[in-house]
């Protein structure tokens, strides 16, 4: 079992107090590493360190800066193999999940964000004034267990392209993977103090980032009460602050869609990952007049599904990713057998992990808990409704408003689909890019990742009248 560092000024160096996390795989319950849980003189170190660098690599040019970043590309992409297998031992993951979904398919991405760089207009000229997008400063990523190699890349690659410095605290849950970007960012000769890592509790050092001022932004992923928490103590100094939060999006059917694969489309969302995806389509709504025959399919098809040992290369869906997590799936799912009918319940792999089977609940009202709280595990709640009234109003029934899918002839799916309040909606199951802006109304957040929208959380626009 191997005990990291963390990495500060362009080393890797001791935590000040000899305290750390241990890092657990979902599957055997066996500890798999150690990390530090930074204090607030390692935090604070690293915040100093990262605003010396501001000066520097703020004024480098965008080319240097790209060419940095190319290389750390180039080290993520040789160490593919690796930072898989890492990946699927501390979140849990299916091995070949962890491989495309949770690795590879991120690397476009990077290059995505290259390309925008390159072609962006970082100096805009108007009649009588030029606007200047410079970068907000120094900027703390706090990153989420679910996508650990995603989010630090959804968050640190813009953030460093644009001239920003980065205090990186990944999830306590998933921390070992970014050992992986913290190192290629090493191998790139990143100049010091620009990428610093901080590992430990996410409370305590979320805090102390929210509360420092030098700390010119916060980029958060996570629950929303973690968020509002960050939210109103960053609000102190009034720092800069894009919030990725929860979500409980809903999947509306219409009348005449192709309902066998659209509902195999909204159970890939429920289902992979563990149903650990802010974006998750857990609520399907659907005609009461066709109540049996979508039933029938729903059935059909979670059967098809294999529940099991993320080592098993047949595997689609492996354990939740800690004992919090099953514990939160498993009371809630309890809370549903009061609430509406259950449909299907399938038993858990084993007792050797954190499993848990498929849970489908039917008749579920529309204010019910399981269909208002995000549940974050393998679990549907199907609600019925008369007219398309009612399921526009359904859908938009929730304090969340990430992510929607509607299913339908084209005209009527896209007609309803403008009027859920989401940040995102999939017409028919239409092909997804990274590379499109993400984020959510309501509850679901503040700001957007990706595309040049996430590209601008981390620029700061001044206005020189000439």
């Amino acid at each position: 079992m191997k005990t990291y560092d963390l990495y500060r000024d362009g080393q890797w160096v001791k935590p000040i107090i000899d305290d750390f996390i241990e890092v657990e795989n979902p599957a055997t319950k066996e500890v798999i590493g150690r990390v530090p849980a930074a204090h607030e003189e390692d935090v604070e170190l690293a915040i100093e360190g990262a605003k010396k660098a501001l000066s520097e690599w703020s004024s480098l040019k965008l080319e240097d800066r790209i060419d940095y970043i190319e290389k750390i590309l180039e080290y993520l992409k040789d160490k593919k193999e690796d930072i898989a297998k890492t990946i699927h031992e501390e979140l849990g993951s299916p091995i070949e999940f962890s491989k495309e979904t949770q690795t590879n398919s991120y690397f476009p991405h990077i290059e995505d964000y290259i390309r925008l760089a390159k072609d962006y207009k970082f100096v805009e000229k108007f009649d009588g004034y030029e606007v200047h997008k410079e970068p907000v400063g120094v900027v703390a990523c706090l990153t989420p267990w679910n996508y650990p190699l995603g989010q630090i890349v959804k968050k640190v690659i813009p953030a460093l392209l644009t001239g920003n410095t980065v205090v990186l605290k990944p999830s306590q849950s998933t921390p070992i993977t970014a050992y992986y970007v913290m190192e290629a960012a090493h191998q790139a000769k990143l100049p010091k103090g620009v990428l610093q890592l901080v590992t430990g509790r996410g409370s305590e050092v979320g805090n102390i980032m929210a509360k420092n001022i030098d700390i010119n932004k916060i980029s958060y992923t996570g629950s929303t009460k973690g968020g509002s928490s960050i939210y109103s103590q960053a609000a102190g100094d009034v720092k800069r602050i894009t919030l990725e939060l929860g979500g409980k999006s809903p999947a509306v059917l219409l009348e005449g869609a192709d309902y066998e694969k659209a509902l195999r489309l909204v159970l890939n969302t429920v289902y992979f990952n563990t149903g650990q995806t802010c974006s998750a389509k857990t609520r399907l709504i659907a005609p009461r007049k066709d109540k049996e025959k979508i039933e029938e399919l729903l059935v059909k098809l979670t059967k098809e599904y294999k529940f099991g040992d993320p080592k098993d290369k047949e595997t689609q869906v492996g354990p939740l990713q800690s004992k919090k997590q099953l514990e939160k799936v498993t009371s809630l799912v309890a809370i549903g057998k009061t609430e509406a009918e259950v449909l299907y319940e399938a038993e858990a792999y084993s007792d050797k992990g954190y499993y848990f089977g498929p849970v489908i609940f039917t008749e579920v009202s529309p204010d019910a808990k399981i269909a208002q709280e995000e549940i974050f595990g393998p679990v549907l709640s199907v609600i019925y409704y008369d007219s398309v009234e009612e399921a526009v109003e359904i859908a938009n029934n929730s304090i969340y408003g990430l992510a929607g899918m509607v299913f339908g002839k084209e005209e009527d799916a896209k007609e309803i689909a403008m009027k859920i309040k989401s940040g995102q909606v999939q017409i028919n199951g239409a092909s997804t890019t990274l590379n499109a802006p993400f984020g959510g109304f309501k509850q679901s957040g503040i700001g957007r990742e990706g595309s040049k929208f996430g590209f601008e959380e981390y620029i700061e626009l001044k206005t020189i009248f000439v």
